[in-house]
């Protein structure tokens, strides 16, 4: 069996790692400066009564994804943290993780993504933190996030185009129609 694992890395190597040196080339100074900037900071809910009628609704609305009461809670207390930090509506995160991973942490896409919010592992060296692990969940959404808001600050708040790329399809409403749709429908509050 672990001949077979061993066998399917090589192969994905084979396959990411030539991507991720034109990826690696390409790179935003000023994404990269962003995400250095987020790694150091950490913020919370503001106010209590709003991060408990949040956290409550939002909770339910999970609950069929993640079952335990206590992770769901940390998830989503993980997800208000960084989308407030990164002054994004949480519940666009929330439609991103959905599309990306189906709050899967361990999800790996076929690029080579990697976690909830499918960050490509270029992006660690990128900032000189090649340690961090991108199936860490607050490492995840804390980079997740600052990228997300880079790309809607470049888009000048156009939402679609910001998930374009991210999702690294500009040119295509595929991805964004997804993810606007399980927003617009699952997590937007009424």
């Amino acid at each position: 069996m672990k001949t077979i694992y061993k066998l399917v890395i090589c192969c994905l190597l084979c396959v990411v790692v030539p991507q991720l040196s034109a990826e690696i080339k390409k790179t935003d100074p000023e994404l990269r400066k962003r995400l250095i900037q987020a790694i150091e900071q950490a913020d919370s809910f503001d106010d209590r009564f709003d991060a408990e009628v949040w956290l409550l609704d939002m909770s339910t609305r999970l609950e069929k994804r993640l079952p335990d009461p206590e992770q769901r809670l940390d998830l989503l207390k993980n997800i208000h943290r960084e989308a407030s930090r990164a002054k994004l509506p949480a519940e666009l995160v929330l439609a991103v993780i959905e599309i990306e991973s189906r709050f899967d942490h361990f999800a790996i896409s076929k690029s080579g993504a990697q976690g909830l919010m499918q960050i490509m592992p270029f992006w660690l060296k990128e900032i000189a933190h090649p340690d961090d692990n991108l199936m860490d969940i607050k490492t995840n959404l804390r980079m997740g996030c600052t990228i997300l808001k880079y790309y809607l600050d470049m888009e000048q708040g156009h939402i679609r185009r910001a998930l374009a790329r991210y999702n690294g399809s500009l040119g295509s409403w595929k991805y964004p129609d997804k993810v606007m749709t399980v927003l617009s429908q699952k997590w937007f509050r009424n």
